[in-house]
C-alpha cells in the first residue's frame, strides 16, 4: 500500500535542499542591494523632475509594477541573449563572446534587481516626502547645498521611515527566488524539484522546502524587529 506521506524521505531531503540555501540568499540579498540603488536613483530623478529621465523613470516604474515578475524574468532570460546575438551578427560586437553560455544566475540577478528597483523607488519616494519640509528650509538658511541636505538630513530619516517596507520587500524577495529554477538556476526550489523527480515524492520535498523558506523568513523578520527597536532607541537618545 502506497504511503500517504513519506516522512523519512522528507527528513532526508531537508539537508540536501539546505545545501542550496546560499544560492537563494545571495541572489535575494544582492538583488536587494542593487534594487535599492536603482530605486533610490529612480526616486530622486522623479522628485527633482530631471528632464527626459523623469518621464522614462515613470514609464519604467509603471511597467515593472504592471507586469508579473515571472514574465520579467523570462524577458531578461530570453531577450538579452537575443539582443546580444543580433549585435554580434549585424555589427561584429563582441564576436569572441558566446552569449548562450551566460550563467542563468546573472539573468535572475538582473531581473530581480530591476523589479525591486521599480517597487523600491516608490518606497523611497514616499519616505523622502515624509521628511518635514521645514528641515529643508532650515538647512538652506545655513547655506547647505542640496547634496548635503539630501545626504546628511533627508536620507537618514527617510531610510528609517522606509525600513519596515524594506524588510517586507526582502522577505518577499527571498520567497520570489523560488521562480529562478524555471530558468535553470539550481537553488532550493530547483534542488527540491530534482529530488522530487528522483523518488516521485514531490509532495514531501515541497513540504520540506516550504519549511526552510518559512524558517528563513522568520529569522529575517525577527532580525528586522531587533534592528527597528535599536533604531528607535538611538533616535530617542539623540
Amino acid at each position: 500500500m502506497e504511503k500517504l506521506f513519506d516522512l523519512d524521505y522528507m527528513l532526508k531531503s531537508l539537508p540536501q535542499i539546505v545545501e542550496y540555501l546560499p544560492v537563494t540568499l545571495w541572489i535575494a540579498l544582492l538583488s536587494m542591494l542593487l534594487g535599492s540603488i536603482i530605486g533610490l536613483a529612480t526616486a530622486l530623478i522623479r522628485i527633482y523632475k530631471v528632464p527626459v529621465l523623469a518621464q522614462l523613470s515613470t514609464l519604467y516604474v509603471s511597467y515593472i509594477r504592471g507586469t508579473p515578475l515571472i514574465v520579467q524574468l523570462f524577458l531578461v532570460y530570453y531577450g538579452i541573449p537575443k539582443f546580444l546575438y543580433y549585435f554580434q551578427s549585424e555589427y561584429g560586437f563582441l564576436q569572441q563572446f558566446n552569449v548562450y553560455v551566460i550563467p542563468p544566475e546573472l539573468f535572475a540577478l538582473l531581473s530581480f534587481s530591476l523589479n525591486l528597483g521599480g517597487y523600491l523607488s516608490e518606497t523611497f519616494r514616499a519616505a523622502i516626502h515624509s521628511v518635514d519640509r521645514g528641515q529643508f528650509e532650515a538647512a538652506n538658511s545655513i547655506g547647505m547645498s542640496q547634496t548635503q541636505i539630501m545626504l546628511k538630513i533627508v536620507l537618514p530619516q527617510a531610510l528609517t521611515v522606509a525600513l519596515p517596507n524594506l524588510g517586507n520587500t526582502l522577505i518577499s524577495t527571498v520567497k520570489d527566488t523560488s521562480f529562478i529554477f524555471m530558468i535553470g538556476v539550481v537553488d532550493m526550489m530547483g534542488q527540491a524539484k530534482i529530488m522530487g523527480a528522483r523518488a516521485l515524492a514531490f509532495f514531501e520535498v515541497y513540504v520540506a522546502v516550504s519549511l526552510i523558506y518559512w524558517l528563513v523568513c522568520i529569522i529575517i523578520e525577527r532580525g528586522l524587529v531587533v534592528l527597528e527597536k535599536r533604531i528607535r532607541i538611538y533616535e530617542r537618545s539623540e
